[in-house]
């Protein structure tokens, strides 16, 4: 009888310890933020997404994405790769500024959402308490090469360690800025539509929380670009509210809230939680 497929990384892996944290959700919205920065990027996701008119589902199947392809077989990890790649293939989009079309799917393109999002998980989760070596932390970055490969990148291209991603920030920064379209979008992150009435709630406070700690998180670069003014003792009471929200939600049973991927995976390699 043959092993259970661990798939990508196995419950060894940093990237399982790092995914273990619900605060990453916090770090999935901050990669948002990040993204809507760079003009291509964003005017992709504008030409191409109805977001703004399903952005619960689209959140929904995002999440279903990323937990798969952490805790899903090797088969199912390559098939949704192979799925987003083909969505992405039939894409393109015209780069506001220039007039010029380009392809959604293009390396510089795909590798600034991965690097964002990678990057802010891993924020999120050491500033929410997770105690992590600066080895497992680049460690962390070179498991997560894999998933860049799914979408569709050369591995070898990828930046692997903490060095390496904040090497590419700063050769990035040059061509990010605050266009109309991530303006809108940051906008519509911070204040986005909540569903069943709950926008007349205290729901909308907690909803607005949760984005002021996002954009807390954001590198102080990207708060620049934002147009965001430097506010004194801002940082430390980021870093407060994050890991206290980060070791309140690390109380609550990981069962409770764990994805019916990481669920099945437990199941799937005989293990408690």
């Amino acid at each position: 009888m043959s092993e259970p497929d661990p798939g990508l990384f196995g419950p060894d892996s940093i990237t399982w310890r790092v995914h273990r944290e619900p605060i990453i959700s916090v770090g999935g919205l901050r990669s948002l933020y990040l993204q809507a920065l760079h003009p291509r990027a964003v005017a992709g996701v504008e030409q191409n997404s109805r977001y703004r008119q399903d952005p619960w589902g689209r959140l929904a199947r995002t999440s279903t994405y990323v937990t798969t392809v952490i805790y899903g077989t090797t088969e199912e990890a390559e098939r949704a790769g192979r799925r987003v790649r083909a969505i992405h293939s039939r894409m393109t989009a015209v780069d506001r500024r220039t007039g010029e079309r380009f392809r959604v799917d293009e390396p510089e393109l795909l590798r600034w959402v991965h690097i964002t999002e990678v990057e802010s998980f891993l924020t999120a989760a050491r500033r929410g308490g997770l105690r992590l070596t600066a080895a497992e932390a680049d460690a962390y970055y070179a498991e997560q090469t894999r998933t860049a490969a799914l979408v569709g990148l050369d591995p070898a291209t990828v930046p692997d360690s903490v060095a390496a991603v904040e090497d590419y920030y700063a050769e990035m920064l040059p061509s990010l800025e605050l266009t109309v379209d991530s303006a809108a979008t940051g906008l519509f992150l911070t204040v986005p539509p909540l569903p069943y009435g709950l926008g007349l709630t205290p729901v909308r406070g907690f909803s607005l929380g949760v984005s002021a700690l996002a954009i807390g998180l954001l590198p102080a670069w990207a708060r620049r670009l934002y147009g965001l003014p430097p506010l004194p003792g801002a940082d430390g009471l980021t870093s407060m509210n994050t890991l206290f929200l980060g070791r309140l939600l690390r109380s609550v049973p990981i069962e409770w809230i764990q994805s019916p991927a990481r669920k099945r995976a437990m199941e799937r390699l005989g293990l408690r939680n």
